[in-house]
Parts: C-alpha cells; sequence; structure tokens
C-alpha cells in the first residue's frame, strides 16, 4: 500500500534512528512493519566515521532492499546542530532523511544512546508519510541560518552591552542623563569622550569602560546592519515577492525560507502552521469549547509569525479594520494576535509553494 496516507511501516521497508553527539552518533535499524531491532552501531563524526556510517546502513539494508534507498528511511535528532554534516551526507546518497520526532518515554525508564536511537526509529512508525518533517536541505537554506545565527549572537551582544552601559551610568556621574537607556546620538558621543584628568579614579575607569562599551555598541550595530543587508541580498535573489508581503522584512523572511527549506518538505498548510505552532489545540469539554496556545514546534518561526502580526496590527489597515471588528466581539488582543498567526502561516505557505526559486 503506497500513498500520502500511508503510516511508514507501509511505505517503508526499514528505519534508522540516530541518536546524534559531538563526537559519536549511535545508530539502531529497525524492521518498519514489526518495530525490530536488526542491528545497531556507533560511529565516529569526522568524515570517515559518517562514511562509514552511511556505507553500514547500504550494507545492512540492501541485501532485502536490493539497494533500493527508497525503502529506507533515515530519522535522525538534531538535524540542525550536531546530525547536520550527517544529514547532509545521507541526502545526497539519496535517503530520504527527516527529523525525529520528540520521543515518549514512559516513567521509570532508563535512558542511553542505545535506548536514543532506537526511540528515533520507532517513533516515526506510526505516523504517516506527509507527517514527518524532512530534514532541511539546500545551499540558500544553509546559508541563511548561518546568518541568523549570527545575527543572534549580535544581537543578544548588543544588548547586554546597552545594559551594561545604562547601568555604569546610572551608578557613575559622568555627565550623561540615565534616566532612560542611551539612544544612538548618545551612544556615539560616549564612543567619542576623551579621559579627563580632573576625574578621580573612580570616575577614570568607568569613563575608559564607558567609551569601550559604546565603541562595541556602535561595532555591533554596524555588523548587524551588514548581516541584514547580506539576508536582503539573498532573499531576493531566492524569493523577492515574500518580502513584498505586509510585514515581512528580510529577518522574517529568512526565518520563514530556513524553516520550509524547499518544496516537499512540508506537504500542507497545516503541517506548516503545526511546525510553527500556531495552529490552535482544542481545550473543549462539555457544553465549554475552548482553544489553547500551542507552545510547541519552531519557535524561531513562531517568532517570526508574531513579529509579522504586531507589525500588521500597528500599520496595516485591513488588520487593523480586523482588530477592531474582533475587539468589538468581545476577544483580547492576544487571541486576536493568535487568529492572525493561523492566517498569516497560510498566507505564507501558499506564497511559498507559488515561487518557482525553489
Amino acid at each position: 500500500m503506497t500513498g500520502s496516507r500511508s503510516i511508514v511501516a507501509d511505505v517503508y521497508t526499514y528505519v534508522v534512528g540516530v541518536d546524534t553527539h559531538a563526537s559519536t552518533h549511535h545508530y539502531a535499524l529497525i524492521e518498519a512493519r514489526t518495530g525490530g531491532l536488526v542491528d545497531d552501531a556507533e560511529f565516529p563524526t569526522h568524515t570517515a566515521g559518517l562514511l562509514r556510517a552511511v556505507e553500514w546502513i547500504a550494507r545492512r539494508t540492501g541485501e532485502s532492499t536490493g539497494g533500493d534507498v527508497a525503502q529506507v528511511l533515515i530519522s535522525i535528532e538534531g538535524t540542525r546542530s550536531y546530525g547536520a554534516r550527517l544529514a547532509t551526507l545521507l541526502t545526497r546518497t539519496g535517503y530520504r532523511v527527516v527529523d525525529a520526532p520528540t520521543p515518549k518515554r514512559d516513567r521509570g525508564t532508563g535512558k542511553n544512546d542505545h535506548i536514543d536511537a532506537v526511540l528515533a526509529a520507532r517513533g516515526s512508525l506510526h505516523k504517516t508519510a506527509d507527517q514527518l518533517a524532512d530534514a532541511r536541505s539546500g545551499e540558500c537554506s544553509a546559508t541563511l541560518q548561518v546568518l541568523l545565527t549570527a545575527r543572534n549572537s549580535m544581537t543578544a551582544e548588543r544588548t547586554r552591552a546597552i545594559n551594561a552601559l545604562t547601568a555604569l551610568l546610572r551608578v557613575h556621574d559622568l555627565g550623561i542623563d540615565a534616566r532612560r537607556k542611551p539612544t544612538r546620538e548618545v551612544i556615539r558621543t560616549i564612543a567619542a569622550w576623551r579621559t579627563r584628568r580632573a576625574d578621580t579614579t573612580t570616575q577614570a575607569v568607568a569613563r575608559r569602560e564607558s567609551i569601550r562599551l559604546a565603541t562595541r555598541i556602535l561595532a555591533l550595530d554596524a555588523e548587524v546592519n551588514a548581516n541584514e543587508h547580506a539576508l536582503t541580498e539573498i532573499i531576493k535573489d531566492l524569493a523577492p515577492t515574500l518580502l513584498e508581503l505586509p510585514g515581512v522584512g528580510p529577518v522574517n523572511a529568512a526565518t520563514v525560507l530556513t524553516a520550509y527549506s524547499h518544496p516537499g518538505r512540508i506537504r500542507t498548510e497545516a503541517a506548516f502552521a503545526k511546525l510553527a505552532g500556531a495552529c490552535p489545540l482544542e481545550v473543549s469539554s462539555g457544553r465549554r469549547h475552548e482553544h489553547r496556545l500551542n507552545r510547541t514546534g519552531d519557535r524561531q518561526l513562531n517568532r517570526a509569525l508574531h513579529s509579522i502580526a504586531n507589525n500588521r496590527m500597528n500599520y496595516h489597515p485591513a488588520t487593523r479594520d480586523y482588530v477592531a471588528r474582533r475587539t468589538a466581539q468581545s476577544l483580547t488582543k492576544p487571541r486576536i494576535r493568535r487568529c492572525l498567526k493561523r492566517y498569516i502561516a497560510r498566507e505564507l505557505y501558499r506564497h511559498l509553494q507559488g515561487l518557482d526559486g525553489l
């Protein structure tokens, strides 16, 4: 039996679960129909070790499948971190590589690499083929992910530097009104300061530290701007019309493209909303019909939808009219935002499906 609604056990002969770590990966080969363990092994994560692992998978599954990689599903934990190189190598070899489902552990059970690898494989058996999240692939997706990770690091460091500078200005009298956080104009002024002979030892040290922090903040501003420019150039080449959607800037667009990765990874708009944590979860009972916030899924993608929704609620005329109408129906702002995020997820998915460059 085949088809998009067939479960994994009906489509594949074997499922390989992989528990990934920095120095080693543990592999468990499961027979799809029975869920029985066929074999397991552990290989190092250097290039030679990864190649040996791919050869091991081909050798252990080739006898029954005749070397047909389409009959083997690879379920890997951490395809964006420790398992990224392995996922890329296996995808290039022709295997279908998916993100391992979150394991369900019974209370009182143990845990080790072998158990985790088996759970990574068996966790996919009961799912339908279109429920699985294919691992991200593609040069552009990887490039965007590198830039987004770098941006998160830079913005976090900039926030720490601004907070440190604000605290310093509030503790020491350096001639700056620090009741509010310093503006960029004030930061540029501080960066241009020179030391003063009239300062006490403490003031002199505080002034030098303020100059260092202000200089670092301005440098980080330049790095963040360069990062955003690089993101914009890639998106203009890959999906230029995405930036034309209301509230979608280069950072949010990059986050959406990284999560979507490539056509076929996410097969329905409902699956895309679920990945974003934007699909409400029903918690109805008796006469009470309620939905609650979904806190699962890709939180970076969820944050991007949250940002787009907030932007539209503030500046997009059609969205502002919708908010006013729903407010009149006694809905709170958080609930209205949840409705908007679900709509935005649908809009983005349909837009991505129509792009030719992906």
